[in-house]
């Protein structure tokens, strides 16, 4: 069957929008072509910086015919509904007569043919063309139209016939439909007709453009390897900027270039970020792991002196950048961090909440309060690393590389003679930033992140600043999911709970300050994150349930607990029975009016499987609670699970709703008390299944 090839060329499109951009084109054809009928085999989408593209095969060269029946009126029915029924049909439409339940009717039945899918083309490009939906786009000239980029022309070749014509983009503004191809802008000028997508691809290639990312990308990463690694070389991995730069060029082709070595003794992380950031260039390590004097560059044409002018422009704009780069590293070496720290007291952390110098001390205090729960911390360190963390935000570095806040003020920290402690907490600080980034281990440094990121919680839970739905502006949610990590990955006994109120007492005013909104956020937060690790978010809910259970540790360890008990054969039952039981009292408690959580009446008690399962449930209560207070969770559980037996042999052989009032009431009681009891464990209630 035919196949359908598009090309809509334009000036360059940024590097982040290209991958999107090409399945969204996929998305909105393929949606396009089926909601016309025409269904197809597959297609594939590409990009690169001047043309997003798209092959569908096996499309069908015109839309099914469509036969429509129409039900009139009946044989009998009056001449003038007869003919009006006829009249309403189109010319040459057969009549039918049929029997039916009601008699017989007259019908006619429509064929509607197909358009031919060439026709349709131009109209299904032009939607597609206004309805991508960039992240950024503009509008050019007088034209109405918003693409990222100018749009130049649009290629449409199906069954082997190109479509040509203009659509008006608003304005005086019109986008050709063309028979031609542009390759390269520099390599290969000429534009060439193509009629099916090989020749599309080969045509590209030959002059001089790789259709398909995956192949630039592959070009990109082997030719690095091969010229590292003949020059005993080897490439710090970065795939966000392979990626990136394999959205830059459309004719890869890869140069290494020296860093004189003058810039060598600035901090790695300096060089790096400034090659990288600025200029796309590859960062290149010696044997040993370290740093090399060398960096790899990808350019996008081939030079005929072998790539030697290139290669000594990128060096003599990397020198310029790294010449400002080792400026700044000297002079912020002149002053010390500690000397830089009351220029915070000018710098607006928020609006509502004040400066960044009070957030120091806010977090300083906190800090000081959070080292009681973090063994081998030391409180003096502590306070230094607090007092220093947001120090290097006054730097010049940190002003032109505000990506490297924190790892300066680590260099500027060691420089002054601060302790390894002291400087490595003020870097590390801001982690973890994700799921997946590193999470701090030294005590130090776990009470000042800690710190810091619970104070902006509190903060802006004050001043109710609160993320809603997708929104979420100041990243509250990345820094409860890193309060929840260094929590839980060093394990430790934080009572969340009471450093939110210390917390909310730097701010002054507390009054619209909700501790427990705050904890009920961190809930949602948890089970985020576990249910990643595959852990029922009910579960977690029926722990948190329990009022005043803000340790996280012994939370998840409750969870665990509860976790290999409902997978048990006694949980699954005993879970049921729990149901069971809690239905049969609430709808009782709704009849009657009244509730049903006293203990029951032991001396009530007259048949020998409800007085078993009384001293059941006073044995149970008992051994959970004491299991509880001694954090044996697995414990309370077991404890639990001793009395699925005699709940079963209660439901089997007991009646509850009997004609004695007293007995009645006192086996609900008794119902009663068996929610009461599973209930010091977890709130069942929360528990599906």
């Amino acid at each position: 069957m035919p196949e359908l090839l598009i090309e809509l060329f334009s000036e360059e499109i940024p590097a982040r929008m290209q991958k999107r951009a090409a399945d969204d084109l996929k998305r909105l054809v393929t949606e396009g072509l089926k909601a016309a009928g025409l269904n197809f085999s597959s297609s594939e989408a590409y990009a690169t910086p001047r043309r997003l593209a798209l092959v569908v095969n096996g499309v069908p060269e015109k839309q099914p015919t469509v036969r429509e029946e129409r039900r009139g009126p009946r044989l009998d029915a009056p001449e003038k509904a007869i003919n009006g029924f006829k009249g309403s049909l189109p010319e040459g439409t057969e009549i039918e007569e049929r029997e039916t339940e009601k008699g017989v009717f007259l019908f006619g039945v429509v064929e509607k043919e197909g358009a031919d899918t060439e026709s349709l083309m131009s109209c299904l490009i032009v939607d597609t063309v206004h309805k991508l939906p960039w992240q950024k786009s503009m509008r050019w000239g007088t034209s109405e139209l918003r693409y990222v980029r100018p749009l130049q022309s649009v290629l449409c070749v199906f069954n082997g016939i190109p479509i040509l014509g203009e659509f008006d983009i608003g304005g005086d503004a019109q986008v050709v439909f063309r028979d031609q191809v542009f390759g390269h802008r520099f390599m290969a000028p000429r534009s060439f007709k193509a009629t099916s997508s090989d020749a599309y691809k080969k045509g590209l290639m030959n002059a001089s453009v790789m259709l398909d990312p995956a192949d630039r990308l592959a070009k990109i990463e082997n030719d690095l390897i091969a010229l590292t690694n003949d020059a005993n070389l080897k490439i710090r991995k970065d795939p966000g900027l392979l990626e990136e730069v394999t959205g830059l060029v459309e004719w890869p082709v890869v140069l290494l270039g020296a860093i004189d070595d003058e810039f060598m003794d600035v901090p790695d992380e300096v060089l790096i970020t400034s090659m990288r950031s600025h200029q796309k260039y590859f960062s290149l390590l010696n044997e040993d792991g370290s740093l090399a004097p060398r960096f790899g560059v990808v350019a996008n044409v081939e030079a005929s002196d072998g790539g030697k002018a290139i290669i000594a422009g990128n060096e003599r704009v990397l020198r310029a950048r790294l010449a400002d780069a080792k400026f700044f590293w000297d002079q912020d070496r002149k002053e010390s961090l500690e000397s830089k720290a009351p220029s915070l007291k000018g710098m607006v952390f928020h609006a509502k909440l004040g400066s960044l110098g009070e957030k120091v001390d806010r977090v300083q205090t906190l800090a000081a309060v959070i080292s009681a729960f973090v063994p081998d911390s030391d409180r003096d360190k502590v306070w230094s690393a607090a007092r220093l963390a947001k120090a290097d935000l006054v730097t010049d570095m940190v002003n032109e590389f505000p990506e490297l806040q924190g790892v300066m003020g680590r260099y500027y920290a060691r420089h002054d003679g601060e302790c390894d402690e002291v400087a490595e907490a003020i870097a590390d600080h801001y982690a973890p930033q994700g799921p997946n980034d590193r999470c701090p281990n030294a005590p130090i440094s776990v009470c000042v992140a800690l710190a810091d990121k619970i104070d902006t919680l509190v903060g802006f839970w004050t001043i109710d600043e609160r993320p809603t739905g997708s929104r979420d502006p100041y990243a509250l949610r990345r820094a409860t999911l890193g309060v929840i990590r260094l929590i839980v990955e060093n394990k430790l006994r934080i009572p969340l709970l009471h450093v939110f109120g210390k917390a909310a007492a730097l701010y002054g005013d507390t009054s619209t300050f909700e501790s427990g909104d705050l904890l009920g956020f961190f809930a949602d937060r948890l089970k985020v994150h576990l249910r990643e690790k595959g852990v029922r978010h009910d579960l977690i809910t029926a722990v948190f349930a329990l009022s005043g259970e803000d340790d996280l540790v012994r939370l998840l360890a409750r969870v665990d607990a509860l976790t290999t008990f409902v997978s048990s054969h006694d949980g699954v039952n005993l879970l049921t029975a729990y149901k069971r039981a809690a239905n049969i009292v609430a709808i009782e408690e709704k009849r009657d009016g009244v509730t049903y959580d006293e203990k029951a009446d032991r001396s009530l008690l007259a048949l020998d499987e409800e007085k078993a399962m009384a001293i059941a449930l006073d044995e149970t209560i008992v051994k959970a609670v004491g299991a509880i207070n001694s954090e044996d969770f697995e414990g309370a559980m077991g404890a639990l699970s001793a009395l699925r037996k005699s709940v079963d042999i209660f439901f089997q052989d007991v009646t509850v709703n009997v004609d004695n009032a007293k007995l009645r009431i006192n086996r609900l009681k008794l119902l009663s008390e068996i929610r009461t009891t599973m209930n010091q464990v977890a709130d069942f209630t929360q528990i599906e299944g």
